[in-house]
């Protein structure tokens, strides 16, 4: 069952995924499996032979006809230091250059804002952060790497992320955290989850 809540990716749309995220979670309904939440909606995987499509619509819908975005739960701060350039950051100075910047101005705007976390995709642990300021938005890569280093902090349009595990990719690499941010291991196996601000504190440059 897809819940679909606005049409555009913002703060008060994302709020309302959150508030109904938080909900679903704590009305524990029966026969849902899982919740898959994104930019503006949230998918509801359930087992058909627990419950109905129509059953959990009308569990739904009455959790939707209470909700505001107040329902929200405060969103908790995560600090990721950060090491910005040189081999960290490879593409540091390619992206000082397309926006008209010296690489120290890319790291102070990159770590003067927080960002929100919008929801976790692609891999494991790998959040969707927005917004960067507009003067730090440059576009994918033309040519995706086969491998990009686990911890690796990117932008790419309007958005940042840290690559939680190697993988490929074609965002633009500015830094490299030592954070774990994926851990199967640990009881909380993310260290991102929707709905957290990040912060980025650099610790060289």
């Amino acid at each position: 069952m897809l819940v679909t809540l606005g049409v555009e990716i913002s703060l008060p749309v994302h709020q309302r995924v959150v508030a109904l995220l938080t909900a679903l979670e704590a009305a524990r309904i029966r026969g849902v499996v899982n919740l898959h939440p994104a930019y503006c909606s949230i998918l509801i995987r359930f087992d058909s032979l627990v419950t109905s499509h129509e059953s959990l619509e009308v569990e739904v819908r009455e959790l939707l006809r209470s909700l505001v975005s107040e329902d929200a739960p405060a969103p908790r701060v995560v600090e990721l230091p950060v090491r910005y350039g040189g081999e960290f950051g490879p593409d540091l100075n390619e992206v000082a250059e397309l926006c008209g910047l010296t690489p120290k101005d890319v790291v102070e705007l990159h770590a003067s804002t927080i960002y929100t976390v919008y929801f976790l995709g692609f891999v494991p642990g790998f959040g969707y952060m927005g917004r960067l300021p507009d003067s730090l938005r440059v576009p994918r890569l033309e040519k995706p790497r086969k491998s990009v280093p686990a911890g690796s902090v990117a932008i790419a349009n309007d958005h940042t992320a840290v690559y939680p595990s190697s993988t490929p990719g074609g965002w633009r690499l500015i830094g490299r955290t030592e954070v774990k941010l994926f851990d199967p291991g640990r009881e909380n196996l993310s260290v991102l989850n929707t709905g957290d601000q990040v912060r980025f504190c650099p610790v060289h440059f």
